[in-house]
Parts: structure tokens; C-alpha cells; sequence
């Protein structure tokens, strides 16, 4: 029987860098896919705070008239790459896949860059806070190497070296740019109303206020949401830790578990393709439709 933290040992006698996405393979699939997922929606979910990126997204219809397949379609192609490889045939495609979505639109380097550190920053340290155990300083390696390679097949330039460094430019980039948009706003909405809509309709107003609560201050600020209050948010936080709490007791798993395995994704009950996954060119939209500054953000994975 596999030790609850025999995993993690193995990972350490692994080198970060050489091995940086078989060791993301095994903490995304097998060491906290719940959590990885849950991140890597707040990472996305964050990008919509830059009112460029909110306003394209908005523009586009894809995450108001299209919310779920948007969904599905982002998840399904980000673990692809995670479950099969940079250079399988399915990772290929994935890959091939974005850079078709990103070239239908003008979209500078800052944008595309901001949006993979949220895939890096993001998930460690929603992990360090509610995870059953921190994130491993081999894992944390790997992400960022992981993430590195994936921006270097998607054409970015100037990508952080190292965790600290997408963290860096991670905080400084929000500084810079999060904002109130009402466009923004809507694809807030529209995500929110989508995470609630996968549960029992009564249950809606209370799973909305506890996303609300697991939202950071600067998040509130620029969507102008009602800041929770405060024993409501200490709830939501400390059921969330006691969550990770509990599954620390529990045997490790021992089958990996991958995105397209989650049941939130529900576009393809009878199964896809990859590469018909993602969005098409929308007639007459290239740019971002938001005259933005030096640094600001267009798009998040569109």
C-alpha cells in the first residue's frame, strides 16, 4: 500500500527541471487534483479584474452566451498538455490549438504573459493555504518549469525564470492594472452563476457568497462586489482548510485523476476531439476593443 506521503518522497529524488512535467503530472494528478482545479479556475477567474481581458472576453461572448464550453474547452486543453506531453500527439494539438485562438486576435506579449503566471502563482498559493500538505520546493520548480515551456511553445517572450519571479510579476501586473469595467463585470457574473449552477438551484446565494469569500480584497475592489462579512469569510476559509485537513487523513490515491474525468465538464457526454476543442474567430474582432497602456492585459487564453 502506497504511504501517504511516499509520493511526495519520490518526487523529491527527482530533478525539478529535468523531470518538471512529470513531477507537475503527478501533484496535479494524483497529489491534489481538486485543489489544482479549484486554482487554476481562480487563476483564470482573476484575469477578468484587467478590464481589457474582461472586455474582450465580454466582446466575444464566450464565458456570457458560452460560459460552459469556454469552461470545459480552457480545462480540457491546459490538461492535455498536462496528462499526455509536450510532445505527444494530443499535446501537439492542444498546443496548436491555443496558438490558432491567440493569432485570430491581437494580443501583445504582457497579456499572454500575466495569464501564465496566474497558472503558476495562483496554484501554490491556494495549495499552501488549503491543501492537505504545502507545495514541495520540487514542485514548485516544476510548475514554473512546466509553465515556462508551455509559453515557449505558445510564442511568448521574456517569461520569468523562476516561481519568485512569476510571483513578482504576477503582483506587480495586478497593481498595475486591476480595475472596474462593467463589461468585466458581466464575465464575473457569468462565471460565478456557472460555478452555482453545477449544484442544487436553492443552494445558489450561499455558493455564491462563499466564492465571494475565498476572494481576495483587491478581486472585490475591481468587480465592486460586497465584501463578505467577516465571520462569513472565516467560515468559508476554515471549512475549506478543514477539507484539506481531512483528506491529509485519507489513503493516497492511487489512479490519476485529470481534467476531463471532473464532473463539472459537461459539453461532451459523448466524448471529443482535441482538436475541435476552443473557440473560433469572431467576425470583425481582432484587438482588444479597450485602448490599454504600456503593460496592460488582452486576453486569457481566448
Amino acid at each position: 500500500m502506497t504511504k501517504r506521503f511516499e509520493r511526495l518522497e519520490r518526487i523529491r529524488r527527482m530533478d525539478p527541471v529535468a523531470d518538471a512535467s512529470e513531477i507537475y503530472r503527478l501533484t496535479v494528478a494524483y497529489e491534489f487534483p481538486w485543489d489544482i482545479t479549484r486554482a487554476l479556475e481562480l487563476a483564470l477567474y482573476r484575469t477578468y479584474a484587467v478590464p481589457s481581458i474582461g472586455r474582450l472576453l465580454a466582446e466575444t461572448a464566450e464565458l456570457t452566451d458560452r460560459t460552459q464550453k469556454r469552461y470545459d474547452d480552457t480545462s480540457l486543453l491546459l490538461d492535455t498538455v498536462v496528462e499526455h506531453g509536450f510532445a505527444s500527439e494530443p499535446g501537439r494539438t492542444a498546443i496548436r490549438r491555443v496558438n490558432q485562438m491567440h493569432r485570430s486576435y491581437d494580443i501583445s506579449d504582457d497579456d499572454m504573459r500575466y495569464v501564465l503566471c496566474t497558472f503558476v502563482v495562483v496554484p501554490k498559493r491556494w495549495i499552501d493555504a488549503y491543501g492537505w500538505r504545502r507545495l514541495s520546493r520540487h514542485e514548485t520548480v516544476a510548475s514554473a518549469v512546466h509553465y515556462r515551456t508551455l509559453g515557449r511553445h505558445l510564442g511568448i517572450k521574456d517569461i520569468p525564470e523562476t516561481y519568485e519571479e512569476f510571483e513578482a510579476h504576477l503582483d506587480a501586473y495586478e497593481e498595475l492594472n486591476f480595475g472596474w469595467d462593467a463589461r468585466s463585470r458581466e464575465v464575473s457574473d457569468a462565471t460565478l452563476g456557472l460555478m452555482t449552477s453545477w449544484y442544487p438551484r436553492p443552494l445558489a446565494p450561499l455558493l455564491r457568497g462563499a466564492t465571494l469569500a475565498l476572494l481576495d480584497e483587491p478581486l472585490l475592489r475591481a468587480f465592486r462586489y460586497e465584501p463578505p462579512a467577516a465571520l462569513t469569510r472565516a467560515l468559508v476559509r476554515r471549512a475549506v482548510r478543514a477539507r484539506g485537513r481531512a483528506v491529509r487523513l485519507l489513503p493516497p490515491r492511487r489512479a490519476p485523476h485529470f481534467a476531463r474525468q471532473n464532473w463539472e465538464i459537461r459539453s461532451y457526454p459523448d466524448g471529443y476531439r482535441v482538436a475541435d476543442l476552443g473557440t473560433r474567430p469572431v467576425p470583425g474582432l481582432r484587438g482588444c476593443p479597450v485602448r490599454h497602456s504600456e503593460g496592460s492585459a488582452g486576453d486569457a487564453l481566448q
